[in-house]
């Protein structure tokens, strides 16, 4: 909606905000440091809001927790539109001058009432009112998000929910007031900035676009296909048709991180060349034709990273990698020499020079400027400029320069995976603090935090279903089983369950999760799956 892929404010500004709405992020366990900042501004008197099916250490912080039921964010966010609109809460003058479609927006949105919301959701309708009328007349306010709102099957219509709030109510192009979307590894925004998208190249600008892609053909020397590619999902549906025969993985475990383990391990099984490049071994790798060792880049390599807050920041290398490991830009030089490209001897700042070259966000981030200054934040346009502390604030002058934004109504779209008698409890996934994704890189080290898989649920649900803390069960979905055991946990309601992908090797999470994906960001459901718990005969506790 805004046209660039980055959250609009900066870390800074969650300290000095008035009021901040946590919608669908665990940030406490799955993004510290993001937290860190936002727990100074909570103590400089910044109201917490927390949105989350489950109370979390996260929403433990929070003013008010809104347990909503999963997959029912867009009832909930058009119901705070609808509940702004009907106080007279909405911020005329920047909508009038900023924005476009409101109309239609608000049509869309008079449906979704209190009552109805509170029905949909499970949040009471006064906890509904108070964010809306808090979040409307604060001052400064920012919303920030995660996989709770993205890995579902409409991911991109939960997020334009939240985006036309913020809409609604001017709280965006100013400082201490935004969109966050968190980032979960230090450069998954930095990915995204690159062009490690299937329609955007470096700096988001849109390979369909003539214009921007002339410069890139004319600086690589090559014609850039001009039709957008294949996101993930999308990959795997041409791997299934036929249409994708070779695939070259760099830093990804698709055969335990996609939501249907049997579908994934199939399709990577049949391809005619499976290349995967990586630090580890991992089971993606141990079906590969070809391994490619790499170093750890936040160690071992040289070059740069760009964190949620869009700053990007030098990395050097710090120890010398293991035999027989290369970095990931010199394994990628060399494939391109050997196949006649002649790109030389790999250099990461000839690379960032060239990136600077093509990306107007980046043109004056040179490696001397972000040495001196510890990073800076994009857009920054030449060598004077110092980077950009919030995003979008051209909607704050008059006449806007440019187009205005849209608003984009969306309708409330409940789980693909219904709950039914054979599977009546809703299962949802996520991260805990001590390990990260599929464990690859965390399950190696030690930590006392760490204690394995489980399927956490209410006491309320272990008393009815007749298990004891530590119980291995059989949990089974449409999809497929596993056993592991229980744990307790008090942060769920009854009917609400929460496992991780950290423990492949012991419990396959993803043969349980569905795959049905958004169409537009190829996102699959993990947080929505439908399951019944069943009592082993020989259980004992683990």
């Amino acid at each position: 909606m805004f046209g660039a892929g980055g959250g609009t404010s900066s870390y800074r500004e969650a300290e000095e905000t008035d009021l901040i709405v946590l919608w669908g992020s665990n940030a406490r366990e799955t993004h510290p440091i993001f937290f860190h900042h936002l727990l100074k501004g909570v103590h400089n008197g910044a109201r917490l809001y927390a949105v989350d099916p489950r109370r979390t250490s996260s929403a433990e912080w929070a003013d008010v927790w809104l347990g909503l039921d999963v997959g029912s964010d867009i009832a909930l966010a058009n119901a705070v539109g609808r509940e702004i609109i009907a106080a007279g809460l909405e911020h005329r003058e920047f909508i009038d001058r900023a924005t476009s479609d409101f109309d239609a927006y608000k049509a869309k949105v008079e449906p979704y009432t209190l009552e109805y919301a509170e029905r949909e959701t499970g949040v009471p309708a006064d906890a509904i009112r108070d964010l809306a009328h808090a979040f409307a007349t604060a001052p400064r306010a920012m919303i920030c998000w995660t996989l709770g709102i993205t890995e579902h099957h409409n991911a991109v219509d939960n997020v334009v929910a939240l985006i036309d709030l913020v809409l609604l109510t001017g709280h965006v192009g100013r400082y201490g007031s935004g969109v966050n979307p968190l980032r979960g590894q230090n450069n998954v925004q930095g990915g995204g900035d690159m062009g490690a998208l299937p329609d955007r190249l470096t700096g988001f600008q849109h390979v369909e676009n003539d214009a921007l892609r002339a410069k890139f053909d004319a600086a690589w020397g090559v014609t850039v296909p001009p039709k957008r590619g294949w996101h993930l999902s999308g990959m795997f549906d041409a791997m299934e048709r036929g249409d994708l025969t070779t695939v070259y993985c760099i830093g990804e475990n698709p055969v335990q991180s996609e939501a249907d383990q049997r579908r994934a391990i199939h399709l990577l099984e049949g391809l005619d060349l499976l290349v995967v490049q990586d630090l580890f071994l991992t089971r993606t790798a141990e079906i590969a034709d070809v391994v490619l060792p790499a170093t750890a880049a936040w160690a071992e390599g040289e070059g740069t990273v760009t964190n949620s807050e869009r700053r990007v920041q030098r990395v050097r290398a710090a120890v010398a990698p293991p035999p027989g490991a290369r970095d990931d830009l010199a394994i990628i030089f060399e494939l391109a020499n050997r196949m006649g490209a002649g790109w030389g001897e790999a250099n990461a700042e000839r690379v960032w020079e060239e990136v600077r070259r093509l990306s107007p966000v980046h043109a004056g981030m040179s490696y001397r400027r972000l040495e001196e200054l510890g990073g800076l934040q994009w857009p920054c346009y030449d060598e004077d400029h110092p980077g950009e502390l919030f995003l979008h604030s051209r909607l704050w002058e008059d006449p806007v320069p440019g187009n205005r934004v849209p608003f984009q109504p969306v309708d409330h779209d409940p789980p693909v995976d219904k709950l039914s008698d054979d599977f009546p409890i809703r299962l949802t996934t996520g991260r805990r603090l001590d390990s990260y994704n599929t464990g690859v890189q965390s399950a190696g080290y030690t930590s006392p935090l760490r204690r394995g898989e489980s399927l956490d649920m209410s006491p309320e649900d272990a008393e009815r279903l007749g298990l004891t803390d530590g119980e291995r069960v059989r949990v089974v979905s449409r999809r497929g089983q596993v056993e592991t055991p229980i744990r307790l946990d008090e942060s769920l309601r009854p009917g609400l369950m929460f496992m991780t992908l950290h423990f492949q090797d012991d419990v396959a999470t993803n043969l349980l999760t569905i795959d049905a994906t958004d169409p537009k960001s190829g996102t699959a459901e993990f947080k929505a799956t439908a399951i019944r718990v069943e009592k082993l005969a020989d259980a004992v506790p683990a």
